[in-house]
């Protein structure tokens, strides 16, 4: 199982610090959530921050773009550093030219569904995807509960990549904890994005340990 802090759970007036924090705690890889205030009710950051922060560690940067308009900006992500760009196929942009757009940037290209969203969306393209992104919270703000019934996806998915023969990864994202952890990595999850339980926990290192070792 690979452990994705979630820096959006992080304390933003020392962003690069918290970055190399987690790096130094074991982390797999930095998730990083992009909301623009229209398609999630939440604002965060842009690409500017996302290139300041890139010299900050050597662990690949997974950006999540929670915005409507991902085909108009997935560029300046590219640019900034980003190895894995996910959108959602909720998004406004046509699904087939962002990925194309991201194919061409050598980018990780991902999709995200919500959890009112069928995984049936994702599958006309399952087979150029390095990863789909199963949220288990209704995206926006951190901190909420995780959705047990969104495994049923994981495991539809698990299926339908296996029965191709592909190698895409399944990453969840939302309320992942030690409580929760388990029943992801049972499903056939890869990637767990974790914010509060990895940036609220007196000791990164052990949280980060400790989530990687209830997948065993």
């Amino acid at each position: 199982m690979l452990i994705a802090p979630s820096l959006l759970s992080c304390d933003f007036s020392v962003f690069r610090d918290e970055i190399i924090r987690v790096d130094q705690a074991g982390a797999d890889i930095m998730h990083l959530d992009v909301m623009d205030g229209h398609f999630v009710p939440n604002l965060t950051f842009g690409a500017p921050v996302i290139k300041k922060l890139r010299s900050a560690t050597e662990k690949p940067f997974d950006v999540h773009l929670m915005i409507s308009e991902p085909h108009r900006y997935a560029g300046d992500f590219a640019d900034a550093g980003a190895d894995i760009i996910s959108f959602h196929t909720e998004s406004d942009s046509d699904i087939d030219e962002t990925l194309k757009l991201i194919e061409a940037r050598g980018v990780k290209p991902a999709l995200a569904i919500k959890p009112g969203t069928s995984p049936a969306v994702v599958l006309p393209y399952l087979d150029r995807l390095y990863m789909v992104l199963v949220m288990t919270v209704e995206p926006g703000f951190g901190g909420q509960s995780f959705m047990p019934d969104m495994m049923d996806k994981v495991t539809y998915l698990r299926k339908e990549i296996a029965r191709r023969g592909l190698d895409t990864l399944i990453e969840v994202d939302g309320g992942i904890a030690k409580d929760t952890i388990a029943t992801a990595a049972n499903a056939g999850v890869d990637i767990c994005v974790a914010g509060t339980a990895v940036f609220g926990a007196p000791d990164a290192k052990e949280a980060i340990d400790e989530l990687r070792a209830l997948c065993e």
